[in-house]
């Protein structure tokens, strides 16, 4: 499996750290997931798919976007935006090469700016901006890949960074079995800023995707799962069938190397606009990734 975003040596301790969070994350997400079944007459109750969201079923990302519409309902300001965007960004582009203190930050911060807030005010809210912001930006053609698996009696999942209860709007409106999102702690009905074990990224989603099976019965050889990005290696990995699904240059390459199917839906112009890590990509509307630099040091944003 491919390292999560550290450079520099790292003591055992940390890395059993690392694993024990990636660990508590997925077993959290596959609690959270729903497992309604599929709405066939001969159903598959062995075989599933899982989709990755960002570039993936969307274009762009899904948890920016979630953050510009909170910003437009005065969760936070511009400038908190800009730094947001940053974190996440560097996030997306480092790859494995980022600091650990970049990670630390990312884990502690990724949802600060709902901490207080009553989870049914976070889920309306999230309802408004998939509609608002979201719904224009699935790839009909990924959607359509659900579908068949859907009508061939398979239930289809989600497995997103973005939180749980936003990737589970965005699975309802597009007529999926639930998601595995990212878990935020709550206490008495309000989120308290902190996560539960790690953010969906990675080999969390793996974990995810293996407790899942486990809890539903799943025979991982007979499901599928659908990224754009090199960083689902161990999701992609786990499944009997990958498929590269608007793949950044190195998926590309391994999806080559290894005989996994390719399927693009981007057109050049569009290609050129989303094939950039996701939040770099949204938050800079198909401009240089450079330019996120000038994003943090603005007051505002040019939309």
């Amino acid at each position: 499996m491919p390292r999560l975003p550290f450079s520099g040596r790292r003591s055992a301790r940390s890395e059993i750290d690392e694993e024990t969070r990636a660990h508590v994350a997925g077993a959290a997400s596959a609690a959270a997931a729903e497992v309604e079944g599929p709405p066939t007459a001969e159903p598959d109750p062995t075989g599933a798919a899982f989709f990755d969201v960002d570039n993936t079923m969307m274009m762009g990302a899904s948890l920016f976007w979630f953050a510009r519409g909170l910003a437009a309902r005065k969760y936070f300001t511009t400038r908190d935006m800009a730094g947001f965007v940053w974190q996440q960004a560097k996030f997306r582009i480092a790859g494995n090469e980022g600091s650990a203190d970049d990670v630390h930050a990312i884990r502690e911060n990724a949802l600060a700016f709902v901490a207080g807030r009553p989870v049914s005010e976070i889920v309306e809210a999230s309802e408004e901006i998939y509609d608002e912001l979201m719904a224009d930006r699935i790839w009909g053609g990924t959607r359509s890949l659900a579908q068949k698996h859907l009508d061939a009696g398979q239930r289809v999942w989600l497995v997103t960074a973005t939180p749980v209860e936003l990737a589970s709007i965005i699975a309802h409106r597009l007529g999926l079995t639930g998601a595995l999102g990212t878990v935020a702690e709550v206490v008495d009905g309000k989120y308290t800023g902190r996560l539960v074990g790690e953010m969906m990224h990675g080999p969390a989603k793996a974990e995810a995707v293996m407790a899942l099976a486990e809890r539903e019965g799943l025979d991982l050889s007979r499901c599928t799962a659908y990224s754009d990005s090199a960083n689902d290696l161990p999701m992609l990995s786990l499944t009997g069938t990958a498929v590269a699904v608007n793949p950044d240059t190195e998926l590309r390459a391994i999806a080559r190397s290894r005989g996994w199917q390719i399927r693009d839906f981007r057109t050049g112009r569009k290609a050129a606009k989303y094939g950039l890590p996701a939040v770099g990509a949204a938050a800079l509307s198909g401009a240089a990734v450079g330019g996120a630099i000038a994003l943090r040091r603005r007051e505002k944003f040019p939309w």
